[in-house]
């Protein structure tokens, strides 16, 4: 369905607040910018600026772009005939070789990086994220594999990728931070990743295998 002109309008203001409030963070620092100054910044009232964002932390980290259910999401999309770890895998490939914005590789994205790394609450929200992609990761795993509910099996193989999938994003981080390009970032986790693929176990990188036969190349 073709998206209305109310729809775009929409998108279009939600898009400008948090650029906006994001140039702010970055040129003053994350706790010392406040939601009266965004919306003044953005031209819009404060109850607008609240209306798309329910909290100051959904500016930088909004929850359709850093949603906990990313990992359970990107496994809930495989193809048949692809496992769990396998999808992770290669959705950080993809999005690493696009430089994207999910992975932090966009244009810019070192000063935001510093910004976040200097606001207590910011990082948190980046741990506490963490933390629920993998448990609903877990949660997925389960009902998927019909696992017993005392079965440890999902919660460790979701570990495991939670762990991988924070691996990626430290080390764009660290590179970010040192200075290095998103071209030499990018073959630096694709270098990461291919090493991480061969060291994982068998039965982390073989479980839930989605039923079907794979798609023909």
């Amino acid at each position: 369905m073709a998206e209305g002109l109310r729809e775009r309008k929409k998108r279009q203001t939600r898009r400008r607040i948090a650029e906006v409030a994001v140039r702010l963070f970055v040129e003053r620092g994350f706790d010392d910018v406040t939601m009266a100054e965004v919306a003044q910044a953005a031209e819009v009232s404060v109850n607008t600026v609240y209306n798309y964002f329910q909290a100051k932390e959904d500016l930088v980290l909004p929850p359709e772009e850093a949603s906990p259910r990313r990992l359970a999401d990107i496994v809930g999309e495989r193809p048949p005939g692809q496992s769990a770890a396998v999808a992770v895998l290669e959705r950080l490939r993809r999005e690493v070789r696009g430089r994207e914005r999910a992975v932090g590789l966009s244009a810019g994205f070192g000063r935001v990086l510093e910004m976040m790394r200097a606001a207590p609450t910011l990082t948190a929200r980046l741990e506490d994220l963490g933390r629920q992609m993998t448990d609903a990761l877990a949660v997925a795993l389960a009902e998927e594999t019909g696992a017993d509910a005392g079965d440890p099996l999902p919660r460790v193989v979701a570990w495991h990728i939670g762990c991988l999938h924070s691996l990626v994003y430290a080390e764009i981080g660290r590179r970010t931070t040192a200075g290095e390009s998103p071209d030499a970032i990018a073959a630096a986790v694709l270098e990461l990743l291919d090493v991480a693929e061969s060291l994982l176990g068998e039965r982390v990188r073989t479980y839930a295998v989605r039923e079907g036969r794979p798609c023909s190349e």
